[in-house]
């Protein structure tokens, strides 16, 4: 079993490449949810994650012997750490990746030097020929989490967070395969038994939920989240066992919740954060953490190797949801004049369009009708309601659209 004396010799091997993560008091973030709470921003780790941790401490530890080469499953971050701890040390490193792994995901890997393949459907797919290949071409497996190397490798972000906040009465962490909070919950817990540790699952991912409820290990049929770093579909008797002896409490978090923490780090704490780097900061937005109202929280932002195209829709519907965007279908008479005569209460209520298109041809359509469609800024759910309403006192007839 691991202790604190194994993740401070960790914390030793790790020092030369891992940054210290900035630690630091959020002071909106604290606003919303009425506790004195900080973030430890491992989005800024070298490789975008806390993941580096773990495997290089483990890969550390195989380079101090005869290694053939190492092989990995990883549709992101435990890819990236892998593939940077392997060029470190000189050692061959093949990174078995879903087929459905976006481009950018791949060519970073690429980027550390690794050998990247593409094989299966989903991450057990991509686990399952890891392993082949594992035997086939004696290469050593670094697990993203069911290794008590790499848990340890993770358990130094606790260090770190204690030496600079010492009297923490609770920490915040993600939790799918469960190495980073077993990790942390040993090393907090043996520095201050009393320390509150507290795992977020998003609720498309539940397995370590069920579990820990339970009391017993509890695999998933399937799962789908935004929160792909711990999207994972079934639980480590490892991590299991650690997690039963050592956290407090693990909460579940939607959707949504987990989009609107997104846009909020964005814009409020100035941080580029993924789906699981974001389930703690959606915890306490959205009233998941019980703790007395002076409690001194942290959180940990564990990575932010997030793909655009996801962050683009995550902004666009939380414009929406926010009332700060708005989307109309407005059906129009199709004669000169009728568009201007839209176009100017939208100005007069000091509506902003950004896009607009105009169609004539559509068969919904009656003779002598046109559909305009308007996305608009707005200033909160106040001005679209001025907006609906003088729409409807000039007679337009318009549908609102999600």
């Amino acid at each position: 079993m691991l202790d604190l004396t194994t993740i401070k010799e960790a914390q030793k091997r790790i020092g030369e490449v891992a940054f210290v993560t900035p630690f630091s008091f959020a002071p909106n973030l604290s606003k919303q949810c009425g506790y004195e709470t900080y973030l430890k921003k491992e989005n800024l780790q070298r490789t975008g994650s806390f993941k580096l941790r773990g495997a290089f401490n483990k890969i550390s530890i195989l380079a101090s012997s005869s290694v053939n080469g190492v092989v990995a499953a990883s549709a992101g971050n435990h890819a990236q750490g892998v593939a940077f701890s392997a060029a470190h040390f000189g050692i061959n490193a093949t990174i078995v990746m879903p087929e459905s792994t976006p481009l950018v995901k791949i060519q970073g890997v690429r980027d550390f030097g690794a050998n990247v393949v593409l094989y299966g459907a989903n991450y057990d797919e991509a686990y399952g020929h890891a392993m082949e290949l594992s035997k086939n071409e004696n290469l050593s497996f670094v697990h993203p989490f069911a290794d008590d190397d790499v848990i340890s490798g993770q358990g130094t972000i606790a260090l770190e967070m204690l030496d600079e906040v010492a009297n923490l009465d609770a920490i915040i962490v993600p939790i799918g395969g469960g190495g980073l909070i077993s990790g942390i919950a040993i090393a907090a817990k043996a520095i201050n038994p009393n320390i509150r540790i507290i795992g977020v699952a998003a609720e498309g991912a539940p397995a370590m939920k069920q579990s820990f409820d339970a009391r017993t290990p509890i695999d998933s049929v399937s799962v789908r989240t935004i929160a792909d770093g711990i999207a994972v579909r079934d639980t480590s008797p490892i991590t299991f066992e650690y997690i039963m002896k050592n956290v407090d409490e693990v909460v579940l978090v939607c959707e949504d919740e987990i989009a609107s923490a997104i846009l909020f780090l964005l814009e409020k704490q100035k941080l580029l954060v993924e789906g699981a780097g974001a389930v703690g900061v959606a915890a306490l937005m959205h009233g998941k953490i019980n703790m007395p109202s002076n409690a001194k929280i942290a959180t940990i932002v564990s990575g932010g190797n997030i793909d655009v195209t996801m962050l683009s829709l995550i902004i666009e519907k939380g414009l929406t949801k926010s009332a700060r965007k708005m989307k109309l279908m407005v059906t129009l008479m199709d004669k000169p004049g009728a568009l201007m005569r839209f176009t100017e209460i939208l100005r007069s209520v000091g509506a902003n369009i950004v896009h607009i298109g105009y169609d004539r041809t559509s068969i919904d359509l009656e003779f002598g009708e046109a559909h305009v469609s308007v996305a608009i800024e707005t200033k909160g759910e106040a001005h679209q309601a001025e907006i609906r309403d003088r729409l409807k006192a000039d007679g337009f007839a318009f549908v609102e659209r999600s």
